[in-house]
This record gives structure tokens, C-alpha cells and sequence, in this order.
């Protein structure tokens, strides 16, 4: 029995207060983790590259479509949430007779109450030409457009160059381009100071006082020849009919506003009214780029677990290797728990500097993609925060078993391994 009781191990008799091991401090068990990380420089980083390529693949599937939202986002709110176009049924006619509204759906329409703007324009069906020395087969297929002075806030449309129409130059025979029919009449700009350039639109003379840049919620009138409505009636015989509305109206109720535009536009005959939200489009877009990230997001999981299993080979590699220093540690009274603890907080630190890089690669990637593709960045704060948690706990799961194995072994057998 005496026998018996000697061959117990040191480490193995019951603890008292004299022999009950020294708690470790977190700063002394972190100092332990990094041992065989500082040891094993190139196993280590070999190692943490699977956990960073997950997190900054994470990262970067996450913030580049946040961003390009974002872009999105702001598109949106510049086209306008809160527009509304009203265009008239070209099939609608039966003689083939060009389809216009009631001159005064303009007015019916500003008396709707969450109708903020309205304005209209209307195609007055003039030739455009450069010169009056080509004939009619060489015209420019370009549309002239009869428009009011307040187009342009109601389209969140800008001037490229010169001016636009005014209360006073609306009456004279004066016209603004929009971007493709400047280029398309070859007129890139109109320099003050300078005699304004001319075309001709039907037989009558006109003066280019103003260029638009493009229009993306209104693409029609790139391609228009802009014309006072006054001296659209007054040079080109104009009815005063417009063919189409544009309409700001308050977002919370643009849906309100669109089911009963139909009948106040038109009372007589409400079914050849199309009524359109041009950031619909762009909505759709959104919704497809949403798609595209969950499968990315797929795919960065699957890099993790790629990473972690990695972490854990390595962790039980590095028991195998190190039993000399585990029986030595266990010899002078390291307990099983701080052999675990030791084990368990070289897999965390090697998954956490992994993840840590992945964090700032998949930073810098998303930042640099957005700034060249002149989007904002967006870096969400859950992909950072969740990415390198799970690369924390995928260090904790990893270094569970080879932490486990190595308390377990005797320090005799450990001691006497070649």
C-alpha cells in the first residue's frame, strides 16, 4: 500500500493549502498561447491564412453590396422615390392620331393633396434641323419637346452649360438641348459672350441658349429639343396639350396619388393613362444584388470551416510535438487545467490574429473597390463584430480536443517520448 501511495505522481495527490496549485493570470496564460505561436512562425501563419480568408472574404461579400446599396440608395433618393411619370397610350388612338391630355391636367392634377410639384411637357411633332440646306430624309430624328420653366426641379434635372428657359426667354424663340441632341446637332457647349448657335425647327429659327446634363429620371429628354410653351403656340402651333406629366408628390403616399392619377388626368378617358415610378427599375436592381451576396456569404462560411480545421490540425500537431514540454510542466505542478488553458488559448490567438487580419484585409478591400467604382463605403459593423467572433469561437471549437488531449497525458509518458 505504501507502494502504492508513492508511485502516485506529485501532481496527482490531493491539494491542500500549501500544495494547491498557483491560479494563472490571464496575462500570464496569454503569454503561454503565444509560446507556440512565436515558436512556430510560419506553421502559425500558414495556419491563420484560412481563418482571414474567410473573414475578409465575409467582409468583403458583405460591404461591397452594402456600398453599391448605398450608391444605390443615393441614386434613388437623387431620381426620386417620391416621382411619378404620367405618359398617354400611343395604341390607344384608333385614326392614329397623336394622343394628348386635356390642357388643364396639369391644374387637376397640383389640386391633389399630397402633390407637392407637376409640371408637363408635350411633343409639338417639329423637325429639327442643324441647316436649312438638307433635306427632310436628313433631319435628325430629334423629339421638340414644348416645356415650362420649372422642368428641371421637378426632374432633378442640371444645366451643362449656359441657361434655361426663364419666364421671360420662355416666350422667344429660343430652345435648350438635352445631352444627346447637343451631341447629335454637334453642339458640346454654349459659351457666354458668344452668338448662341441656331437650329431650325420646322421653318422657324430658334436660339440655343442652354445644353442639359443627362437625365436619368426622365432619358426622354436627352434626347429632346426644349422649347418654351408660350413660343411652342406662339412659332410652332402649338394646342397646348400636354403628353406627358411629371409629378413629385409625398413618398408616404405616392401610392395614393398613382391610383387616382388615371381619372384626374384624363376624367373621359382614364385607360389611356400609363402612369410609372422610374426608381422602380432601380429598386429590382437592389433586390437581384441581394441574391448574388447570400451566395457569397455561402461561400466565405465555407472558408472558415476550411480555416478552422486548418487551426485545429495545427493545435494537434503542435501536442504532438511539444509532449517533452507538456511532461516537463506537469513535472514542476502545472495542473491539467492549465495545460488546457495553455492549449486552448494558442488555438484562440491563432484564430484571433487570423481573423484580425481577415478584418483589416477585407477592410481595405471593400474600401478600395468602393472607391473605385465611386461609391461610398459601407462597412457593416456586424460583419467586422460577427467576423471575428466566429473566428474566436472557431478557435475555441478547434482547440477543444488537441487542449483536452494534451492535460490528459502522464508526465512520465510525455517525458520519456523521443
Amino acid at each position: 500500500m505504501t507502494a502504492g501511495r508513492r508511485s502516485r505522481s506529485v501532481t496527482d495527490r490531493p491539494e491542500t493549502p500549501w500544495t494547491r496549485p498557483v491560479r494563472l493570470a490571464p496575462a500570464d496564460l496569454l503569454r503561454l498561447g503565444l509560446v507556440g505561436v512565436l515558436t512556430r512562425r510560419m506553421r502559425a501563419v500558414l495556419s491563420a491564412v484560412g481563418i482571414s480568408i474567410g473573414i475578409a472574404t465575409m467582409i468583403v461579400v458583405t460591404g461591397i453590396p452594402a456600398s453599391s446599396r448605398q450608391a444605390l440608395d443615393d441614386q434613388l433618393t437623387a431620381l426620386g422615390t417620391d416621382r411619378l411619370q404620367v405618359v398617354a397610350d400611343r395604341d390607344a388612338a384608333q385614326d392614329g392620331t397623336p394622343v394628348s391630355f386635356p390642357e388643364e391636367s396639369t391644374a387637376m392634377v397640383e389640386r391633389i393633396g399630397a402633390v407637392d410639384a407637376v409640371t408637363a411637357v408635350a411633343n409639338t411633332h417639329t423637325s429639327v434641323k442643324r441647316s436649312d440646306r438638307v433635306g427632310p430624309l436628313d433631319e435628325s430624328g430629334l423629339t421638340v419637346l414644348a416645356a415650362r420653366p420649372d422642368l428641371l426641379d421637378v426632374v432633378n434635372a442640371t444645366v451643362g452649360s449656359g441657361q434655361y428657359l426663364t419666364k421671360v426667354t420662355e416666350r422667344l424663340p429660343t430652345v435648350v438641348l438635352g445631352s444627346k441632341s447637343a451631341t447629335r446637332l454637334g453642339f458640346s457647349e454654349v459659351r457666354p459672350g458668344e452668338p448662341a448657335p441656331l437650329v431650325l425647327l420646322g421653318e422657324q429659327w430658334f436660339s440655343v441658349t442652354g445644353i442639359l446634363h443627362s437625365v436619368p429620371l426622365a432619358p426622354d429628354i436627352d434626347r429632346a429639343v426644349l422649347v418654351g410653351w408660350d413660343a411652342a403656340r406662339r412659332h410652332l402651333g402649338f394646342d397646348g396639350r400636354p403628353t406627358q406629366l411629371f409629378i413629385q408628390a409625398d413618398e408616404e403616399h405616392i401610392a395614393d396619388v398613382r391610383a387616382v392619377l388615371p381619372a384626374t388626368v384624363n376624367p373621359v378617358s382614364p385607360s389611356i393613362v400609363l402612369v410609372s415610378r422610374p426608381s422602380d427599375v432601380l429598386a429590382a436592381k437592389r433586390s437581384a444584388e441581394a441574391t448574388f451576396s447570400g451566395l457569397f456569404v455561402g461561400l466565405a462560411g465555407l472558408a472558415l470551416l476550411v480555416g478552422g480545421i486548418g487551426v485545429a490540425n495545427t493545435m494537434v500537431i503542435s501536442v504532438l510535438e511539444r509532449r517533452r514540454e507538456i511532461g516537463l510542466r506537469r513535472a514542476l505542478g502545472a495542473n491539467r487545467g492549465q495545460i488546457r488553458g495553455q492549449f486552448l488559448t494558442e488555438s484562440v490567438v491563432l484564430s484571433g490574429l487570423g481573423g484580425l487580419t481577415g478584418v483589416v484585409v477585407g477592410v481595405l478591400a471593400t474600401t478600395g473597390y468602393a472607391a473605385l467604382s465611386d461609391w461610398p463605403a459601407v462597412i457593416p459593423l456586424e460583419a467586422v463584430s460577427g467576423g471575428f467572433a466566429g473566428a474566436v469561437l472557431i478557435g475555441v471549437v478547434a482547440g477543444v480536443y488537441p487542449a483536452v488531449r494534451a492535460s490528459r497525458l502522464s508526465p512520465t509518458v510525455a517525458l520519456a517520448t523521443t
